[in-house]
This record gives C-alpha cells, structure tokens and sequence, in this order.
C-alpha cells in the first residue's frame, strides 16, 4: 500500500506491510549486485523509493523512521517544500554553468552567506565544491600553499573522505587504505583528545612544528565513533597552532549545518578555526560542499584551484534555502529533540547494560556497545523494525536523523530502539 506523497512526512512511522526486505527490494538487490561496483558497503538491504520529512518508504511500501538522515546530508528532512520550490526555480532559469570559469550569481551568493555565518571574527572567502572529501583537498592545497610548508597532522579515528589526500589524512579503519597504498607522504597522526602525544612525541621526534601547515581536527568525531573531545582539548589546539604559526583546518563536512544544535560545532568550544569544511547537510541531499578560509588565506594565484562542477546552481540554490531553515528554528529544534533522545537513551541504559555510553550534541549522538557484533546486531534489529540507524567506528551506533525531527517521531524511536536492543539482550 503507498502512501500519498502529501501524507509521507506526516504519516506513523514505522509501518510496515510486507517482510523486510519485501519482493520489490530483493528485485533491486538482485539487479544491483550484477552491475555495481562491490566496493559499495550497504548497511543493510534497504531499497528506498521517496521520502519525506523523517519518513522514508522503500519500493514495498514500507515506511520507515529515519534516524540517519541519508549520513547526516538531508539536514532539512527528505524532500522538504522550500526545497524543492528552489531547485525546480532554478532548474527552469540555468542547471548548470561553471564558476570555474564565468561569474555565476549563486556562486558568490552563498560564499556571502558563508562569509556571514563563518565561525571567524574576520572576512572569510569560500570554495565550492561536490563534497566534503574535494573540500578536504583543496585546504590540504590551500594549507600548503598559505604557509610555505608541507606536513599536515591528523588524528587516528578520523574520516576526512575517499580520495587520495583525504584518506591520508583519515585514519578510521585499516580497510580505507588497504591496496591503496603509498598514503600522500608528509602527514602525521596523533589521538583525539590527546593533550601531550603532539608535542612529546611528534614534535620532539618526528617533525619541527615550524614545518607544519595545519592541524586537520573533526570537533565532534563523526566516522570515528561519534565523540565528543575533553574539555579544553579544542583550545589546546587553537593555542599550539598560534604558537608554531600552523593553521587549524575544521572539518565540519558531519557536525556542522546546525546539526549538534549551533551552526558550527566548533563554536561550542569557544574556538575559532583558519578553515572550516562543510559538506553533507549544507545542501539537503544535493552535491555540495565548501571550503571557508580566512579572507587573507587566500592568497593563491589565479588558476591554482578550481572545479567544473563545484558550486552547481541546483545546489548552491538549495543551499540558500538549507542555511535559512537551519537559522530559522531547525538549530534549535537540534536541541530540544536533541535533548529528548538523550534523555531517553541514557534511560534504557540504565535499564540495559548492553548501551556502555551515550554521548553527542544536539542530533549528533552515539551509542556505545561492548563491540563490533552487537553494535551490527541492534542496528540489524532496529532496521527490521523499521528504524534506519546506522553504525560508526567500531561499536557506535549514531542517531543523526534530520533536523526537522519531532518529538513524538524522538519517542516512537526511542520505543523500537529499546526493543532492538531487548532482542539482541536476550539472543531472540
């Protein structure tokens, strides 16, 4: 039975009218695994067709509760009116020209609106980009080509992207890099959260600070597990940094867009960044992502970086409607329903010993099992409940749903992810 697109976001959710996954889906499965690249993880066998809101109906007819928000990118919900208002707008008036290239309006449009909601105190300069990953690399360019110098450091638990920098950088899991190999040389990891390994170990053995261009942090760990860092480790940053004349590059590509309940996550530790990434969220599900540097960072030369698609009008168009919702109250939804799952979480750990942590900002949250296999079991349970969680790091599952979640949909969800949790407790 399909419900009418008019009813999907409002519709009670999870509701589910055929075995998961239903004959529609295992269709697709079969197609799918024929032509498509096997390096695509899949989660788990879910086939959607539309969305709305916080509702997803998959090709059976089957709605489901989004908890993962297509990987934290579909901050405004599937499909939300305004949004779509703006992409069709722009469709029929130029789907594409390159800013590469030409003065497209938009481009510098949302580079002004990123000027304005930049978490620095001076003028900033934006990049557009098609995703967190190409932000990453252009302010591994950017970094280099500012300060004179080579070497970056990086932390291991982080994920900055797929490409060949980013994955340099990132050091999440052994599997991002194995037969890839060499790594870009020149980067250097230490441990999230860690106030001493930098400079007693790295600085003293393995690379003379004054050869550093910037530090690569995550102010919330997003693929690594959802954690949040020590108070006053941020700051530590910012401060070694200004020492060594070093630049501290933010990837807010996962915590940023409003999502942990301020525009920015860094802006919760009282810090200010050189760069800033965004990405996922800052489009609603349309490719985009930016690299905002202090105005007097970018001081490359014409030519030295560009994009052909990067800053696309269809996304810079729903970006400028994203940025306005996220200001006109889904930030401070973050909070507030935030704050309900948080709640409720920490009461079924209490009831529950499988859950060893909850911890997040707004709707950035990770749960904590005693390993891999429970993690992978609950999110397997929740996902045949009609729930779409989705594990990180090693044994977190995270609960990063869009920001137009409501409160009723926050205790539905809560109620089917203690039931998952109950089934895998007592090995039904």
């Amino acid at each position: 039975m399909q419900t009418h697109a008019a009813d999907l976001a409002t519709a009670h959710a999870p509701r589910l009218v055929t075995e998961i996954p239903g004959p529609e889906a295992l269709a697709v499965i079969e197609r799918d695994r024929k032509v498509t690249s096997p390096s695509l993880p899949r989660a788990y066998p879910f086939v959607p067709k539309r969305g709305a809101g916080s509702v997803v109906e998959d090709v059976d007819g089957n709605l489901f509760l989004d908890l993962n928000a297509g990987i934290a990118v579909t901050s405004t919900g599937h499909a939300h009116p305004r949004v779509v208002e703006a992409i069709q707008r722009q469709a029929e008036e130029l789907i594409h020209y390159s800013a590469s290239d030409f003065f497209l309006p938009i481009y510098s449009e949302v580079c002004q609106v990123l000027d304005r909601i930049a978490p620095m105190s001076r003028p900033a300069r934006s990049f557009l980009t098609n995703s967190g990953t190409e932000a990453v690399e252009a302010a591994l360019k950017l970094s280099r080509y500012a300060t004179g110098r080579q070497y970056a450091i990086a932390f291991y638990g982080a994920f900055h992207g797929r490409s060949y920098g980013s994955i340099s950088l990132g050091a999440s899991k052994a599997k991002y890099r194995t037969g890839f190999g060499p790594m870009l040389p020149g980067v250097y990891h230490s441990f999230y959260g860690d106030f001493e390994y930098i400079e007693n170990v790295l600085f003293k053995h393995m690379v003379n600070p004054r050869e550093v261009a910037a530090i690569f942090v995550e102010p919330v760990l997003g693929e690594g597990g959802y954690v949040v860092p020590p108070e006053g480790w941020m700051r530590y940053l910012r401060d070694l940094c200004d020492e060594h004349g070093m630049l501290l590059v933010a990837d807010e590509v996962q915590s940023g867009m409003g999502r942990t309940g301020r525009m920015w996550a860094i802006e919760h530790f009282g810090v200010e960044p050189d760069i800033l990434l965004a990405g996922k969220g800052i489009a609603s599900g349309m490719p985009l992502g930016a690299m905002i540097a202090r105005g007097d960072l970018m001081s490359w030369e014409l030519g030295a970086h560009g994009s052909t698609y990067g800053g696309n009008p269809l996304s810079c168009a729903a970006a400028l409607v994203t940025i306005e919702l996220i200001e006109d109250g889904l930030m401070d939804n973050a909070v507030e329903v935030g704050r309900v799952l948080m709640e409720g979480l920490r009461d079924i750990q209490s009831r529950h010993p499988l859950l060893v942590d909850v911890r997040g900002l707004g709707l950035m949250i990770g749960i904590e099992f005693p390993g891999h296999d429970e993690m992978v079991a609950v999110e397997q349970a929740a996902f045949r409940r009609g729930l779409l969680a989705l594990g990180c790091g090693e044994n977190v599952i995270r609960m990063a749903p869009p920001l137009v979640f409501r409160r009723d949909q926050a205790e539905t969800a809560l109620a089917v992810f203690e039931e998952a949790v109950a089934s895998v407790a007592s090995g039904a």
